[in-house]
């Protein structure tokens, strides 16, 4: 598999979009994750991107997309979000990426109020509209699990039974392994995901809360879930490290390379490098 990043990690500690994609390619990296909005990204920036990869012979393979009004439940509010997602699977295919990593929300009210089987199905039902536009550009579209109690999508079981309404072959899971190990899933249950998985996030966590450390900083156990995602053959996918919010943003590069590091040791002792 490839090693890629996602560029959040520099964008978050003020470093400019050219430092941040040479940093990645010097350290090492096979690709890179766009962490950007075309509602407001600048036209220029938005060609420098693009641009600066391709120089840098640094393919774009995903660009995240935080929508959670998908499964809000005033109509307009959904609308805005699909047009914004669309916007989204156009940038992706002008970069040439291979899928919008998309992060649909929580049940809000916790879980009252609104019947959670329709926020269960306004999710699926937009995901399906974005699902056939990403089909039209030659795109997939990754469902990230997330870990927290109330999130649509936040165990094997939640993501298997999305996919199975969503039903479109392009949309498919993203699998976040500290993200897992929050929600306490146990590494086998990847198998259930076998021909359904399109991306692997990967940072680490104390297991308590949401981290996004680099590997060793936290307490997942990578090797488990890395051995069942190298027994899922995902060929020349990507596993991309999330590096959110550094507590040291000054030695950002110091974080990103020590995360290089040690992914790249994780990923070889199990064959996916």
């Amino acid at each position: 598999m490839l090693l890629g990043l996602i560029n959040s990690a520099w964008v978050q500690a003020n470093r400019p979009t050219d430092f941040g994609l040479e940093q990645t390619k010097r350290i090492g990296f096979d690709a890179i994750d766009i962490f950007t909005d075309p509602l407001t990204l600048d036209v220029r920036e938005r060609r420098l991107v693009k641009d600066r990869c391709d120089e840098l012979g640094l393919p774009i393979i995903s660009l995240p997309c935080v929508a959670v009004g998908l499964i809000d439940f005033n109509e307009s509010v959904r609308q805005f979000h699909l047009d914004r997602c669309a916007a989204f699977l156009d940038l992706a295919y002008e970069y040439q990426a291979k899928n919008l990593l998309l992060v649909i929300g929580e049940y809000i009210w916790n879980r009252e109020v609104i019947p959670p089987a329709e926020q269960w199905r306004l999710g699926v039902e937009a995901v399906q509209i974005l699902g056939h536009q990403a089909a039209d550009l030659g795109l997939e579209i990754a469902l990230e699990l997330e870990p927290f109690p109330l999130s649509l999508i936040n165990d094997v079981d939640t993501m298997e039974r999305f996919l199975d309404d969503v039903a479109l072959s392009n949309v498919l899971a993203n699998l976040d392994i500290s993200h897992l190990a929050l929600s306490k899933v146990p590494a086998e249950e990847i198998r259930r995901l076998k021909g359904r998985v399109g991306h692997v996030h990967l940072s680490d966590c104390d297991g308590k809360v949401h981290g996004d450390l680099p590997p060793g900083r936290g307490v997942v156990a990578f090797e488990p879930y890395l051995r069942e995602i190298a027994a899922l053959d995902l060929g020349q996918r990507t596993v991309s490290i999330e590096l959110e919010y550094s507590p040291e943003p000054d030695q950002i590069v110091a974080w990103v390379e020590e995360a290089y590091r040690e992914t790249d040791k994780l990923m070889q002792a199990v064959g996916l490098r």
